[in-house]
């Protein structure tokens, strides 16, 4: 008994001496070697850095934020269209931060598509009078169908402006009509389908509807 005693003893002492041993310690840390005194910590991520690196990818809706208001909307179509570059023409000749035509932009006239393609200020006016007239010429189809599902995507007035922003109203009206089955697709195979996905559910009660929308 006396030696189980003894033995229970000089075990529970060797672990003691163990575990002192393992959390005890007499070295000191010089946390100045790990000061941030002298460093720029203050700064930004410049954007054209990122997409550099491909790091965005480009079918991504840009919207930092913005949430789903009309500036939300607005900057988000453009990042869709050319990531916000206003000076971007395509390959198909398109212009500026939202990629117009000069079919298009000759309707809401503006006759200079190189004066058009160097001012940012005209570039968002005529981005507007576009929407303008868009909402004018789809005013019915607004009222019609807003609320209801076309190819399991709830329509909305966001979505529909979108869509006549990429393929026109026309092409718009006939997507609608034939409840998706006449899906116009652009030159790079993006489609009224995928806009009226994308754009889904902005605020767009800005814009008002307008025959006449000019941009100057």
């Amino acid at each position: 008994m006396v030696r189980n005693i003894a033995r229970y003893f000089t075990l529970g002492l060797t672990i003691g001496i163990l575990l002192y041993v393992s959390f005890s310690s007499n070295e000191n840390v010089d946390l100045s070697k790990y000061s941030t005194k002298g460093l720029d910590l203050n700064y930004t991520v410049n954007p054209d850095d990122v997409r550099d690196r491909g790091l965005i990818a480009s079918n991504e809706v840009f919207t930092p934020y913005l949430g789903k208001s009309f500036v939300g909307f607005k900057e988000a179509v453009a990042f869709k269209e050319s990531r916000g570059d206003y000076a971007c023409v395509n390959t198909f000749g398109y212009l500026g931060k939202y990629q117009f035509g000069a079919g298009t932009l000759k309707l809401i006239g503006i006759n200079n598509p190189t004066e058009f393609l160097n001012d940012p200020k005209l570039q968002e006016k005529a981005f507007i009078a576009n929407a303008e007239r868009n909402k004018w010429i789809l005013r019915r189809d607004i009222r019609n169908f807003v609320g209801k599902r076309i190819n399991g995507v709830l329509v909305t007035e966001s979505g529909i402006l979108a869509a006549a922003h990429l393929a026109g109203p026309g092409s718009v009206k006939k997507y609608l009509r034939s409840y998706g089955l006449d899906n116009f697709a652009d030159g790079f195979g993006t489609t009224v389908y995928t806009y009226m996905k994308r754009f889904s559910g902005y605020d767009t009660s800005f814009i008002k509807p307008n025959k006449k929308a000019k941009a100057i």
